[in-house]
Order: structure tokens, then sequence, then C-alpha cells
């Protein structure tokens, strides 16, 4: 089993075209060089360092010297501090990783965000929860939108649209690819 140093070296010889084939890679199950659901954690924080975000790669936080909580990434961008979750499941997400998320949230800043990736998707059980998380916010990410930010190289304005989007509408759960979204916010 690769350790986490291992992992990182290798996603960050990954450009955007390479992101794009593991992407594939993980859609079909087939990422043999990867421990399960690690290349998916992976991608997204090497997509949002791509695009120009801090990120810290996935760790555990310690307390009084016992392990509490193994966090899948952090990431630092355009005014938004995130802790990141990522789920690369057959079945859609359900609420249990939300109220682990939202439970991380409680110990950090009131200001942070959390960032729920899911190739499968979300229950609608996790949705609700989600909304009713708030103010601890909690941004749903699928599979379809990681695919379109890999496509469009252009993550961390998808993120700030998702932000501003759960601001304006309490919706944690907006889809940065549907048709009319209000794109691009940035030039």
């Amino acid at each position: 089993m690769p350790t986490n140093a291992e992992y990182e070296a290798r996603i960050q010889t990954f450009g955007w075209d390479e992101l794009l084939d593991l992407w594939k890679a993980i859609e079909r199950r087939d990422t043999p060089d990867w421990d399960l659901g690690r290349a998916f954690e992976y991608l997204v924080l090497r997509a949002f360092q791509l695009d120009g975000a801090e990120v810290r790669w996935p760790y555990t936080v310690d307390l009084f010297g016992e392990s509490v909580e193994q966090i899948d990434g952090a990431l630092h961008s355009d005014g938004l501090s995130c802790l990141v979750e990522c789920k690369d499941m057959h079945a859609g997400v359900s609420v249990l990783p939300i109220a682990k998320l939202r439970n991380q949230l409680l110990r950090r800043p009131a200001g942070t965000v959390g960032l729920m990736f899911s190739r499968s998707g979300f229950t609608d059980s996790a949705r609700f929860l989600a909304r009713f998380a708030l103010p601890q916010a909690i941004l749903f990410w699928s599979g379809r939108e990681v695919q379109f930010a890999l496509e469009c190289r252009r993550i961390r304005e998808l993120l700030v649209l998702k932000y501003r989007f759960c601001a304006e509408e309490g919706v944690p759960e907006y889809n940065v690819g549907e048709e009319g979204m209000r794109w691009p916010l940035m030039s």
C-alpha cells in the first residue's frame, strides 16, 4: 500500500489531460495502482492545485495523542477555506458522511466550508440534511460536475459559483453543469 507521500508525489506529475484520463479510469473502476477511493481524493485536490488553490493533502488530526479525524484534504482559494471529503461508491452518499463532515466543520472557524464530492451522487436524505446543516455549509459535487470541472479546467471558479448560490439561495447542491447557470463569474 503506497503512503500518502507516494500518492502525493504521483499525482503532482499529473496535468489536466492526465487528470481527465484518471477520472475516466475511476468511472470504469479501473485504478489498480490506487487503494480504494484514493485516486478520487487525490484527483480532486490536484485539480484545485492546478487551478491555483493552496491544498493540503489527506491528513489525520490528533487530539490528546489520539487520532480523532481523517480528513481527505483541505484547500484555500478565493477567500474560502474548505475541508474536502470524497466518496467513490456505487450508490449515492447517504446521511452518515454528511453528518460526519458537519461535525468536523463544527470544530472549525464558522466560515469553513465543507466540500462533499461523490462519483455516484447523493441520496434524498443526504440532500435534506445538507440544507439544514447551515450555517455549516456543505457543498455537493457530483461526478458529472467533477468531469465538467476537469474539461473546462476552472474548478476554483465553479467552487465560487456554488458558494455564491448557496449563500443567496440556501441550496448546497447547485449543479454547476446545468444549462443556464451563471457562468462565467470571472474573465
